[in-house]
């Protein structure tokens, strides 16, 4: 076997697709073995720009919450040597350390120039792909034995009626604050929005469906442990589905940086909250991204074509985050983000992207010492 050709495959060229690349270097596979495709070479573009819409300042992710391969040394750790601070350690042990936005992009650069991801990486948005003898066809681009398909979000989410209003703007486009804003959401994006608006001038009406849970995390911390994890892969079709949906549900940070300016706007006549948009101005969708499987044209396709078992908008996977019709000896098919909750509620976090990414890489390894 030629060990210079690709054998891996990773459609995406997001963070989930970059922590999986960090992760087969890691384990050894060189940058020709690895084929990497996206339609930016930059793996943190989308969430660049999201950030930057929202203004965020502070990832919602702890110390591990970064892109090597292992979970040690954290961001935590790195920001304490280059600051001479133990402060971040401090934090890191109370799960109060939160890295800067900034600090996390300069992190992803700095790995990605060490790693030889641009090496690896080919241009082009994959269309389909399909299971073959001995590994999987991606377009008319080659056959890989393991392919990791890490599409990321599949787009921006309105509240129906609102995807052509020309009142509306999505929160994770670019965008400045009316005199008054009516923000649809009440999840991480919109709570930050609300103090964006105010912090602009603008009053702010909030619209929801329902009040806001108050969590540091989407997902408990517990599922992040391997008993906790356990249990949850344990759970049947119709109450993992119920977690799931428990866990995308609107919630943001509690805290004093959050309750004490809506209060003071509260008081003062500038944040109310409304069950319906009304008239107003300008609207301000802070509703998410689009959910489920068939709101990937990639996936889709590969669901229909492989009669793929889904469940709620999820396609059902192996407790590795692999797809297990289309797995076995001689090839491998794993998700990665998103798309890969079924295995792993917390997949679209970073912690959850080295999940599944661990797991492929055993998958590889066995296959190249047989």
């Amino acid at each position: 076997m030629n060990r210079a050709a690709p054998a891996c495959a990773i459609v995406g060229g997001g963070l989930g697709g970059f922590v999986t690349y960090t992760t087969l270097r890691h384990g050894g596979l060189e940058p020709a073995e690895i084929a990497v495709f996206g339609t930016d070479p930059d793996p943190a573009a989308t969430f660049r720009a999201c950030a930057a819409a929202i203004r965020q300042r502070h990832m919602r992710s702890e110390s591990d919450g970064h892109c090597l391969a292992r979970s040690f040394p954290g961001l935590a750790v790195r920001s304490a040597l280059r600051s001479g601070s133990v402060r971040p350690l401090i934090d890191s042990v109370r799960d109060r350390y939160r890295p800067t936005v900034e600090e996390f992009l300069a992190h992803v650069a700095d790995v990605r120039e060490g790693s030889g991801w641009d090496e690896s990486f080919r241009h082009g948005r994959v269309e389909r792909l399909r299971a073959v003898d001995g590994g999987f066809e991606v377009d008319d681009r080659g056959v890989f034995a393991h392919v990791m398909v890490a599409p990321g979000h599949a787009g921006l989410a309105y509240p129906p009626g609102f995807e052509h209003d020309g009142r509306a703007v999505h929160s994770y486009e670019r965008h400045d604050y009316a005199d008054e804003v009516v923000i649809v959401g009440a999840g991480m994006a919109a709570a930050t929005e609300w103090l964006n608006a105010l912090a602009a001038g603008a009053s702010v009406v909030s619209v929801r469906r329902r009040e806001p849970a108050r969590r540091p995390l989407n997902v408990d911390r517990a599922y992040f442990t391997k008993r906790g994890l356990a249990g949850f892969q344990r759970t049947g079709p119709e109450a993992r589905i119920g977690l799931l949906r428990s866990f995308v549900a609107p919630s943001y940070p509690p805290g004093r940086e959050w309750d004490e300016p809506l209060a003071h706007a509260a008081a003062t006549g500038r944040f109310r909250v409304e069950p319906e948009v009304n008239g107003a101005a300008q609207v301000i969708c802070a509703t998410g991204f689009r959910r489920g499987f068939d709101a990937d044209p990639l996936l889709r396709d590969l669901v229909e074509r492989h009669r793929l078992e889904t469940a709620g908008g999820w396609v059902v996977l192996d407790g590795d985050s692999t797809v297990p019709a289309v797995t076995d000896e001689q090839r491998t098919l794993g998700l990665a983000g998103a798309c890969a909750q079924w295995a792993h509620p917390g997949a679209d976090t970073l912690v959850g992207m080295k999940y599944a990414a661990r797991h492929f890489l055993r998958r590889v390894r066995r296959w190249r010492t047989r």
